[in-house]
C-alpha cells in the first residue's frame, strides 16, 4: 500500500514533459532533506524517467554518495561496476556504493515507459548529482 502510494505521489509529480522514444532520460529532483542527525549530510530523492529505448550515458556519482534505487514503473537495465547487467522489473531494488561506476542504465522495454526514483544520501554540499564517464 504504501509503496503504491509512494509511485503515485512521485508520477504525479513528474507530468510534465515525460520521457519519449528516442529521448535519453529525464531526470527530476523530487526532494532534498538535510539529515539532522548526521551534520553535512542530506538525502535526495531523484526521479528518473525513461521513454521506450531510453537510456542514461555511462556516468558516476560523486564521491561521498550512497544510492539506493527502486524502479516504480517498467524495467530498468542497470550494470554497476564490472559486474553483471541485471535487469530490475517494478518493486525490485539495486545500490550504488561511493565511487561506483554505472555504465549501463536504461530501458529495458522499446516498447513501454520506465520510472526509478534514486535516493541519494550524500554530502549536503554536493549540488551535482552525475558526471558523465571519463571513455
Amino acid at each position: 500500500m504504501a509503496f503504491s502510494l509512494l509511485v503515485a505521489g512521485l508520477t504525479g509529480m513528474a507530468a510534465t514533459g515525460v520521457a519519449v522514444a528516442g529521448e535519453a532520460s529525464k531526470v527530476t529532483l523530487v526532494y532534498e532533506h538535510e539529515l539532522p542527525n548526521v551534520p553535512g549530510k542530506s538525502i535526495k530523492g531523484v526521479l528518473v524517467e525513461y521513454g521506450p529505448g531510453g537510456f542514461s550515458e555511462g556516468h558516476t556519482h560523486p564521491s561521498t554518495a550512497f544510492i539506493y534505487a527502486t524502479v516504480l514503473e517498467g524495467s530498468i537495465r542497470s550494470q554497476v561496476n564490472d559486474g553483471p547487467v541485471k535487469v530490475y522489473k517494478a518493486g525490485e531494488s539495486f545500490s550504488e556504493m561511493p565511487g561506483d561506476r554505472h555504465g549501463v542504465s536504461e530501458n529495458g522495454s522499446k516498447t513501454e515507459t520506465a520510472k526509478l526514483l534514486a535516493v541519494f544520501v550524500v554530502d549536503t554540499s554536493e549540488k551535482e548529482l552525475t558526471y558523465p564517464m571519463k571513455k
